[in-house]
């Protein structure tokens, strides 16, 4: 498997999070979609694939990138999908796991929404797929068993994407969950803190979305 490092048009938000997710194998593919290219670039990184319908991505930049030996998917304006979502169906066609996105966060809460909500795309099930920005990683879980490694005062919040996620229990936070719903509204999940070095979360039916922050939130 490769590890997919993908660079979305949004904001680059470096921190510790993200510097951990540039600290990759060489075992790996760099995806640039659209204008990311330029946070790609930024990063010291000469992406091997560009995606998207290039309304954002610099000329000269993209010009160099493919004389570097990118491939470059271009892709009609009016379309369903989004770049983003072009990219992370090319990192699981090219069986990229794990996948880490930056620059997926950024002005546009509509955008934000929609990156999140990519998480959830059928190619994407089963794989070990984050967002990234500053100190924070944020993915999707399943029905099961997680456990999340950090550092204790690190914050956890766990925040119901699709209606109702019930049996949660939850160990190693300050704030406990004992086979409990978490009710698609209100903020209750929303920064739990870490106690010792891992949290564990069970739950029985839903889809849960976390997010990690290294230190307090």
């Amino acid at each position: 498997m490769l590890y997919g490092l993908i660079f979305a048009n949004g904001d680059l938000n470096m921190g510790p999070a993200v510097q951990a997710a540039l600290d990759v194998p060489a075992e790996r593919i760099v995806i640039a979609v659209d204008g990311g290219l330029r946070i790609a670039l930024q990063c010291g990184l000469r992406p091997a694939l560009v995606i998207g319908d290039m309304d954002s991505a610099d000329p000269a930049m993209l010009a160099e990138a493919a004389q570097h030996g990118a491939e470059i998917a271009r892709f009609p304006a009016n379309k369903d999908e989004t770049d983003l979502e072009l990219a992370l169906m090319a990192a699981a066609q090219r069986r990229c796991d794990p996948i880490r996105v930056i620059g997926a966060v950024g002005d546009r809460i509509d955008q934000t929404l929609g990156n999140i909500y990519l998480l959830a795309l059928p190619l994407l099930h089963g794989r070990d797929v984050q967002i990234v920005s500053h100190a924070q990683t944020t993915w999707l879980t399943y029905p099961g068993a997680h456990v999340v490694h950090g550092q204790a005062g690190d914050t956890l919040s766990l925040v119901p994407l699709a209606g109702s996620v019930i049996g949660i229990t939850t160990s190693g936070l300050a704030y406990p969950l004992r086979h409990e719903t978490l009710a698609f509204g209100p903020a209750r999940g929303i920064s739990n803190v870490f106690t010792d070095g891992q949290a564990r979360v069970t739950f029985e039916s839903g889809l849960l979305l976390m997010t990690h922050t290294m230190g307090r939130a």
